[in-house]
């Protein structure tokens, strides 16, 4: 059976998620990393590869003893490393010296930082250091370190992030609400997008840091999961399909491309309009106050009766929002020519997104 190598990059960020969930709140090796703090204890844990972790040390106590908490907590009374396996199932060794290369890379400056760093480097092992100084644990995954927070310090987090998620999605969805309007009208500015935008990305930012946050809670994270995901249900393809209404090329990979640089620039340049612009693939000098023409994909696809990749079908037929809105004012009946079914609801849902039901 053929095995798929992840590139080194997808690999690195496997083993950073798994060290997260090791050390979540509720997890063995959490438990024993609190009775370590509460103990005032250092430690230097060790957690998977072992081979090459054992080939980087010596001396130490041979155990090969079941994994608890608590054990492991009594071990780290000692001096030097405690080794685990990988599955956090044996204790291979106590007071263990560790030696890593001392020219591997670090910008750590306590000797048990330094050490656990580089034996990261070294090895694919989870690297684990507390210290009874300063009181904080540091993880350490290919040389790269991340402080442990308690988890009320998380839950700290993760409400500030939820009330500025549903701040933000109130405000998005009345953005959007008005564009809509403003397309109907044929009134969209480039300074009316650019605010949108602005809105999709301080929203898409806030739910990258939550979920952060709820990979470090663990099984405490399970409400804060459900909260992120009803902020930012159906937001994804509603961005999407708004670039894509008003880039310069509207095809589904230029889409993806413009959202990975809009999630990439900073705040300062996400709110200029002119650098929107030249994002979108325009080349003249459009200001704020530049009317935009939009395709209407993510309008039409706010309507039942437009199934999926039917926007598309009636934007390539018609060219923009504008054209369908004429041509469903001549005569809605054409829209059944390319496929729409029930082209009297679709001109009838239009109507009324334009306040002009009956």
């Amino acid at each position: 059976m053929e095995v798929t190598q992840l590139d080194p990059a997808a690999e690195r960020e496997q083993r950073f998620e798994d060290a997260i969930r090791k050390t979540a709140p509720g997890t063995p090796l959490r438990t024993a990393l609190d009775m370590i703090l509460a103990g005032h204890l250092g430690a230097l844990i060790c957690v998977g590869d072992t081979e090459n972790v054992l080939a980087a040390g010596d001396d130490g106590f041979k155990l090969d003893v079941s994994f608890t908490a608590n054990r492991l907590f009594e071990l780290c009374k000692m001096d030097g490393a405690v080794v685990i396996d990988r599955d956090l199932t044996k204790i291979l060794r106590a007071n263990y010296h560790l030696n890593p290369d001392p020219s591997l890379p670090t910008a750590e400056t306590g000797t048990r930082h330094r050490t656990a760093a580089r034996m990261s480097l070294l090895t694919r092992a989870t690297v684990i250091s507390v210290s009874s100084r300063r009181s904080v644990v540091n993880v350490y995954v290919d040389g790269k370190g991340y402080e442990l927070k308690s988890a009320s310090d998380l839950l700290t987090t993760v409400n500030q992030l939820t009330v500025a998620m549903q701040n933000t999605r109130n405000q998005l969805d009345r953005s959007l609400l008005r564009l809509t309007s403003l397309e109907l009208d044929n009134c969209v500015t480039l300074g009316d997008i650019t605010s949108v935008f602005y809105l999709f990305e301080v929203l898409q930012s806030a739910g990258s840091e939550l979920d952060s946050c709820i990979a470090q809670l663990g099984r405490e994270g399970k409400i804060a999961q459900m909260q992120r995901e009803e902020y930012l249900a159906g937001t994804d393809e509603a961005y999407t399909l708004m670039i894509r209404d008003y880039a310069a090329d509207s095809s589904e990979e230029t889409a993806r491309a413009i959202r990975r640089r809009l999630h990439d620039t900073v705040n300062t340049q996400l709110r200029s309009a002119k650098f929107v612009a030249k994002l979108l693939g325009y080349t003249d000098d459009r200001g704020e106050d530049s009317i935009m023409t939009p395709l209407g994909l993510r309008t039409l696809s706010r309507v039942p009766v437009v199934r999926d990749g039917m926007a598309d079908k009636i934007v390539d037929e018609y060219g923009s929002l504008q054209e369908v809105l004429e041509a469903v004012d001549d005569d809605p009946s054409r829209l059944g020519e390319i496929g729409v079914k029930n082209p009297g609801v679709l001109a009838n849902s239009l109507h009324r997104m334009w306040d002009k039901g009956e």
